[in-house]
């Protein structure tokens, strides 16, 4: 397969260098209005690099896009029109509406379309998924350090949104009802959010997301009926701590680390997408599970008093 990344900024330059390094796979091109960035990412994936993906020869089997996510719709819509498989960096799109234009141009063109959430192939929540059984509270921390990227969106559609993917294949239930607060600090947008997610099976997620932390977490905490389970998916670590019962007496907790195993998150979403392409199915997350992400997000977002 001839495979092109468009975007080769802080997340593009990496999907570059997994493609290139893939079996079945030949980076044909980076594209970045940057020319100077793209003919750098290109001599080191020894590839071509251009300015407009309008430039590129053909053939071209498979696309990612990594540009602003202002650009998504755009951008994207071209290349499924095209009839080019399509992996688009989360958010999906700046819009439900735009997202809907997606979905529907990828039905008709009869190719694949994925999204890059790509946390959903983080090992630790591999590795944690079989422990999660009907949880009750859900407690997630995803605070980063003021970046120089992703500006262009609130903080909830830059860094709160993987954690809603997540908890949306995790919890099998409609969302009943949400509370949501968002500050701008340091930006015109919201820097720092809380939002408070109930499900209609009783569940409750209580989620943070900050960019003007001083130090870096990524943990998320699961409460269920007899366990309770600790993800961190920066340092991809589980923990599992459970009651287990005693011949006498009152049962003890027990459990402790899990073995996590498995490589980069972000070479899975490509090895899933591009696996997708080659067996004619539907990619891990659907162009369909972006938009329910981005349209959730967006929610959160305007409860806030902001426009997305």
């Amino acid at each position: 397969m001839r495979a092109i990344v468009i975007g080769v900024g802080h997340l593009g330059k990496h999907h570059a260098r997994i493609l290139a390094s893939l079996p079945g796979v030949t980076l044909a091109a980076v594209v970045d209005t940057n020319r100077e960035r793209a003919t750098q990412i290109a001599a080191e994936r020894g590839t071509a690099a251009y300015a407009d993906v309008r430039d590129v020869p053909g053939p071209i089997d498979v696309a990612v896009v990594s540009v602003p996510t202002e650009s998504h719709a755009r951008i994207a819509g071209a290349l499924i029109e095209s009839g080019i498989h399509t992996l688009v960096e989360k958010p999906v799109t700046q819009t439900v509406a735009e997202a809907d234009v997606l979905i529907a141009a990828a039905k008709a063109k009869g190719v694949v379309f994925a999204v890059g959430h790509s946390e959903r192939f983080n090992p630790a929540v591999a590795a944690a998924r079989p422990y999660l059984k009907d949880p009750r509270f859900i407690e997630v921390h995803r605070l980063g350090q003021f970046p120089d990227r992703s500006l262009d969106i609130d903080v909830v559609l830059d860094l709160m949104i993987h954690d809603i993917d997540l908890i949306l294949s995790l919890v099998p239930s409609e969302v009943a009802d949400v509370e949501a607060v968002g500050v701008p600090v340091l930006t015109p947008r919201i820097d720092i959010a809380n939002a408070r997610i109930r499900f209609a099976s009783g569940c409750i997620a209580n989620l943070t997301a900050s960019r003007i932390s001083k130090e870096p977490v990524r943990k998320i905490r699961f409460f269920q009926q007899d366990a309770y389970v600790s993800i961190d998916t920066a340092a991809r670590e589980v923990e599992v701590w459970r009651l287990v019962p005693q011949p006498a007496g009152l049962p003890k907790i027990g459990g402790g680390k899990l073995e996590v195993a498995g490589d980069e998150a972000l070479k899975g979403e490509l090895e899933d997408f591009l696996g997708a392409v080659r067996d004619g199915r539907a990619p891990a997350v659907t162009g369909e599970q972006g938009r329910a992400a981005l349209a959730l997000a967006t929610r959160i977002v305007e409860l806030m008093g902001h426009k997305p």
